[in-house]
């Protein structure tokens, strides 16, 4: 492994690690503790789903392939990440306990059956388990006529250890699928004490395998890979129905994770693994719950109660480029208006949107959809433009992973409405977030949107993102441009004011930073900034290199996977890095070219090898000094945080920065 990279899911794991981290750290409160243990888990499925099914199928299929900057092969990979993963688990585990005692002050309490101390609440439960759940329940003992159930994705079982009347061992398979609508269940007596459905279950296994006895009993939980491509589906008469059949197909994917609790023995655990046809160690103990989806309902009961364990709200606050008492629309053609997600609220934009479904002047609306909410305002904007006559082009992205069934039913009802859907391009996702509004009075005027992350206003509250909103002609006839190659098909291979991605990103990128080069050498003040969530691609690490060992001083806030190692000798000696994790999630990309009258952007692109050359993105120049002055401001004040950030140091370790400068939150800080 170079010392100058890191690899792609090490990097990652140490992510999740930061993440994790702020389900201990004194400064968060104990509700939102509960939630960071939850995207902990969350954020973890996902990784075994996507990623180590990846490695996982490589290991398998082309086990002599290398990753391209550790030089390790996929099964070094896997066996250093499973390594990695236990040491992550036991921390999970510890924090979980903790967060459960401090419940305790608060008298809010989850109980094992074995725990109740009200024979009242006993007595109830088991009538109530006896009533409600026994019915919904299919016990089965694995045979040879009886072999060991499918298991679904995530899906929750309580596994026992079995001994017949003759004396021989068996396996007992209980699903919990069908009872899982009450899983976090209040005792019938001793109020604000809980017991997990699992838990109820594991204690009444008597009276589902009455013929046995019950020696002891674990919860599993099965992750099966998500590592599908469309290409796999061959069936289908449009490209929709092939996505549908694609997420049938892939609750079929192999298993590549089981977790379960303490209570089987190792025979069973090997049992399991075996009928699942996984390696002993892509087995995981855990002393806490396998899905901590039950949190939620904890916050619930806490937040009416006891407000100060969460984060003070603090609404969003009016751009102060916006003027609530004018049209949107009319305010964009008189200047350039960027909103800051969370910090600004995203209904300054559905206005435009609403508006331009109703004004008399638009003649079309054109936007990409990527992730949208369930309840979609942005999609109900274009279905009443499109019912007003306006012509309404919208790109949604069916390959937005986890996503698919959302965005499928966003299309059907766009379909409905009168509006043209199309489904993105052969070979390439498109994530760009563009909007084209085209209004025609005495002359055609564009009115273009383009930002850093999803149209979803339940998202918008918790991503920090930036929206940008310019009537400058000059971008949106490239916008447009965009748009008509992507209704025939294409790519975009020429632009002089975006950047777009897939074929004139890079090079867009690398002429900047070339020109910090060329500085750098003459002996001036040559500088590169760049905000983004990961860092992976191998010729954009390799150009930072060069622009480094020219003697470009680069800062870079990389929330995620960082590919790149800073501070290493003859290499990244000038480059810095920090990631900041807390109470929101940094969304936003920026990349800022040169110090004196510097070049910025705003991107949907982070530095990796799937957005710069396998996607189609787009990154807009800031054209107005104001808006590119507040970013570079903002930008800047990452590298003041002295509460949340974290450095990335030369040995691959993150180290929170602690200095003698006064407490600096700056989420905190742009939220006040």
């Amino acid at each position: 492994m170079k010392d100058y990279m890191d690899n792609r899911e090490l990097s990652w794991l140490k992510f999740n690690d930061r993440v994790l981290k702020q389900a201990n750290d004194s400064m968060v409160p104990l509700a939102e503790k509960m939630s960071f243990v939850s995207i902990y888990q969350t954020n973890l499925d996902e990784f075994f789903r996507v990623r180590l099914g990846f490695l996982y199928d490589q290991m398998l299929f082309y086990p002599a392939m290398i990753d391209n900057k550790s030089e390790m092969t996929a099964e070094e990979q896997l066996k250093a990440c499973f390594t990695k993963i236990r040491r992550l688990n036991h921390k999970k585990d510890s924090y979980y306990q903790k967060i459960m005692n401090e419940l305790l002050n608060y008298n809010v309490k989850l109980d094992t059956f074995e725990e109740i101390n009200n024979k009242d609440d006993k007595r109830l439960l088991e009538n109530y388990f006896d009533r409600e759940i026994m019915p919904l329940l299919s016990p089965l003992v694995v045979s040879k006529r009886t072999p060991f159930p499918f298991m679904n994705n995530g899906e929750l079982f309580v596994a026992a250890q079995l001994t017949s009347h003759k004396g021989k061992r068996k396996l007992g398979v209980v699903s919990l699928a069908n009872v899982m609508d009450e899983r976090l269940m209040e005792l019938p007596v001793t109020r604000r004490h809980y017991i997990l459905v699992e838990e109820l279950v594991a204690s009444q296994l008597p009276k589902l395998f009455k013929k046995y006895k019950v020696e002891k009993s674990s919860v599993i939980r099965c992750t099966r890979s998500a590592d599908i491509d469309e290409d796999d589906i061959i069936e289908g008469n449009s490209y929709r129905e092939i996505m549908e059949k694609l997420i049938k197909e892939r609750r079929h994917l192999h298993p590549v994770r089981l977790e379960y609790t303490e209570g089987l023995e190792d025979i069973e655990i090997s049992m399991i693994t075996k009928f699942l046809d996984l390696d002993e160690r892509q087995a995981f103990i855990s002393a806490s719950p396998l899905d901590f989806s039950f949190f939620g309902k904890l916050r619930d009961v806490l937040k009416i109660a006891h407000p100060e364990l969460f984060y003070t709200p603090l609404p969003p606050k009016k751009s102060p480029l916006v003027n609530d008492k004018k049209p949107m629309i009319e305010q964009v053609m008189n200047h350039d208006i960027l909103l800051a997600y969370p910090y600004n609220s995203m209904d300054s934009f559905l206005r435009m949107l609403d508006e331009a479904a109703v004004d008399e002047r638009v003649v079309s609306i054109k936007m990409t959809l990527y992730r949208v909410a369930k309840n979609s305002r942005v999609v109900n904007a274009l279905i009443k433009a499109a019912e007003n006559g306006k012509e309404v082009i919208v790109l949604v992205e069916l390959r937005a992973r986890f996503d698919e069934e959302n965005n499928i039913g966003q299309s059907k009802a766009l379909e409905k409405a009168g509006c043209t859907v199309i489904y993105g391009l052969e070979g390439y996702k498109v994530h760009s977030k563009l909007c084209l509004i085209t209004l025609k009075e005495d002359h055609i005027q564009y009115i273009s949107q383009i930002g850093t992350g999803n149209y979803n206003e339940k998202t918008s509250k918790f991503y920090t993102d930036l929206s940008l909103m310019t009537a400058r002609n000059e971008i949106g006839e490239e916008v447009n441009d965009i748009f008509t190659h992507l209704l025939q098909g294409e790519t975009e291979h020429h632009t002089n004011y975006l950047f777009v991605s897939p074929h004139c990103m890079l090079d867009h990128i690398f002429n900047k930073i070339d020109e910090q080069i060329a500085l750098a050498k003459e002996g001036k003040d040559a500088y590169v900034g760049f905000k983004c969530n990961s860092v992976t691609s191998k010729p954009m690490i390799e150009k930072l290199i060069e622009a480094s060992q020219a003697g470009v001083h680069i800062d870079m806030v990389v929330r995620g996977i960082c590919c790149i190692v800073p501070g290493v000798k003859g290499y990244t000696d000038h480059i810095r890095v920090i990631s900041i994790v807390g109470r929101y999630l940094e969304h936003s990309r920026i990349y800022i070219f040169g110090r004196t009258s510097p070049d910025v952007y705003i991107s949907s692109a982070d530095l990796m090898t799937r957005n710069l050359e396998r996607r189609v993105e787009v990154a807009a120049p800031l054209l107005d000094e104001r808006i590119r002055n507040q970013v570079i401001s903002m930008f800047n004040a990452y590298f003041k945080d002295n509460v949340k950030a974290c450095e990335l140091l030369s040995d691959r370790s993150y180290k929170r920065v602690k200095n003698k400068e006064p407490k600096f939150n700056v989420q905190e800080y742009f939220l006040k």
